[in-house]
């Protein structure tokens, strides 16, 4: 019996990799035989560098870098592939909303800069290509503070710069390029399809999630708007409508203005890299999870991906997830044999966060009582 482990985090209590050593565990305990592969999953957000290399050999390069605001400095740094000369930096350890207590929840002061300066730094170690995970952001500056670390100037009517965070977006009127481009690959690493602009865009979507009040939205829209505009007439770029694109507080459209990005399936370069197929063709079961399995989960996310790429080899599909919000039918569909809630009935949300370990541990025992014994 060979089954692969490739769990996501559980958002905000269990990392992508313990959560793959739990259920390997409990599974341990009760099927001893049993060859089991542990692949821990991401989609470019949080821990998606941790995931990645624990499945691919590469290592961690240490920075302290500017963080969320611009007075903080953080501990940050990004995971370097040498065998593919290719970096990961994973926006959320310089810019996340995580470094941010609830109080400096605020994105027209938040700023993207410790992004771009990780991406300056593994730019020193000359990769063939630039993988960026833009989720967990606690920005909405267009990715203007990551631009401005890489060379770039965005000036006010006086000439003068503008704050790299979301209040200086409305005051840009001229952009200034680099003397070089930075001449690497660079593909964001995305599961959204929202754009930079507009009713699904960054600022009205995402922006009240990062502290933003309905004034402050306002201003971030017509911000990001101006963004938009200058990059179509100064860089002939247009990045307002991209699918995509308002990620990150748009960071993955001014990526693909300032960095001549494109934007990829988070999910599948994650499977791609971390070599995921070649466990399935011979596995009995593939097992993955998250936090919260429901509709969203369908479109972008690690169950998504993780069950195409089952079906390509009629692997068995298991999800052990916090909570369960889909009917069978509906996860059926994609090919998922079970889906198993970690929350038991009854236990309050507070109590089940509390207890996550333990119901994980319980969850897949159930998984297994059901399937093998």
């Amino acid at each position: 019996m060979k089954i692969v482990i490739a769990m996501d985090s559980f958002k905000g209590t269990i990392s992508a990799t313990e959560a793959c050593e739990i259920v390997a565990a409990s599974i341990a305990e009760h099927i001893p035989n049993a060859q089991l592969v542990i692949k821990p999953m991401a989609d470019g957000g949080e821990g998606t560098a941790e995931a990645m290399l624990k499945s691919v050999p590469g290592q961690w390069i240490p920075r302290v870098v500017t963080g969320p605001l611009p007075d903080m400095a953080v501990e940050a740094g990004f995971a370097w592939f040498e065998q593919s000369w290719t970096a990961l930096v994973e926006m959320a350890c310089a810019s996340g909303l995580q470094l941010l207590s609830k109080e400096q929840y605020n994105p027209m002061k938040t700023t993207t800069y410790g992004t771009g300066q990780l991406i300056k730094v593994a730019l020193e170690y000359k990769p063939h290509k630039i993988l960026l995970g833009v989720g967990g952001s606690a920005t909405v500056d267009g990715g203007i503070g990551a631009a401005k670390a890489l060379g770039w100037k965005f000036l006010d009517s006086k000439g003068i710069q503008v704050p790299l965070c979301g209040e200086g977006l409305k005051q840009i009127v001229k952009i200034v390029e680099p003397p070089e481009a930075i001449g690497v690959a660079v593909e964001v690493l995305c599961d959204v399809q929202n754009s930079l602009c507009g009713e699904h865009g960054a600022a009205k979507i995402y922006g009240p999630q990062k502290g933003a009040t309905p004034e402050m939205v306002d201003k971030l829209e017509a911000g990001l708007i101006n963004l938009a505009e200058l990059v179509r007439k100064q860089l002939n770029c247009d990045i307002s409508s991209i699918p995509g694109g308002g990620a990150a507080g748009g960071l993955a459209a001014g990526a693909v203005a300032f960095m001549k990005a494109k934007l990829v399936s988070g999910i599948e370069t994650i499977i791609n890299y971390s070599n995921l197929e070649a466990e399935l063709f011979d596995a009995d079961w593939i097992i993955t999870g998250e936090g919260c399995f429901d509709r969203q989960s369908l479109y972008g996310k690690v169950v998504a991906g993780v069950a195409h790429a089952a079906a390509k080899f009629n692997t068995a599909v298991a999800v052990i997830a916090g909570q369960v919000n889909l009917p069978k039918p509906e996860y059926q569909k994609l090919g998922i044999a079970t889906a198993i809630s970690c929350k038991p009935e009854g236990q309050s949300l507070e109590s089940a966060l509390k207890n996550c370990r333990t119901n994980l541990r319980l969850a897949t025992e159930r998984f297994v009582r059901e399937n093998f014994i």
